[in-house]
């Protein structure tokens, strides 16, 4: 997995920035930094996630203060709130500009996989506008790029 390096901080802290008030800025951060622990589970290698949820912790720590860690993170990009973010261009196109290793086109897939491991803690189905969004990206992703 990959660690959260001063490289991928910065990038986080470059979207983050993008943001035009405080709640949108900590959005566009949390989004964004839980998009790269996301594809950071997609590995072959076996995961320290006592060590890796640690590193990211801290980060987090540091970045925004108390309260916060890596599971309110996912938390929140489970629910509706993270549509705001997901819909912002602001957010899309500082993502794009800053963390290009993570390709636009792939989001709606790791929002998935965070609905999948959620789906698996709670036992829950996942359904809702989270859900949707998914199916609206899939879809658009799929017309772009027809086989």
């Amino acid at each position: 997995m990959r660690s959260i390096d001063q490289e991928t901080q910065d990038k986080v802290m470059a979207v983050g920035r993008a943001g035009m008030t405080s709640p949108e800025a900590i959005g566009f951060f949390r989004v964004s930094l839980g998009l790269y622990y996301l594809a950071g589970l997609m590995t072959k290698e076996e995961l320290d996630f006592k060590k890796i949820d640690a590193q990211y912790n801290r980060f987090i720590y540091h970045t925004l203060g108390g309260g916060h860690s890596i599971s309110s993170l996912l938390q929140y990009m489970s629910g509706v709130k993270v549509l705001k973010v997901l819909e912002s261009p602001r957010f899309l196109a500082a993502f794009a500009r800053h963390c290009t290793d993570i390709p636009i086109d792939s989001i709606h897939f790791l929002i998935s996989l965070n609905l999948g491991v959620a789906k698996n803690l709670s036992g829950l189905d996942a359904v809702g506008p989270v859900v949707d969004w998914i199916e609206k990206e899939k879809a658009r992703i799929n017309q772009q790029n027809p086989q």
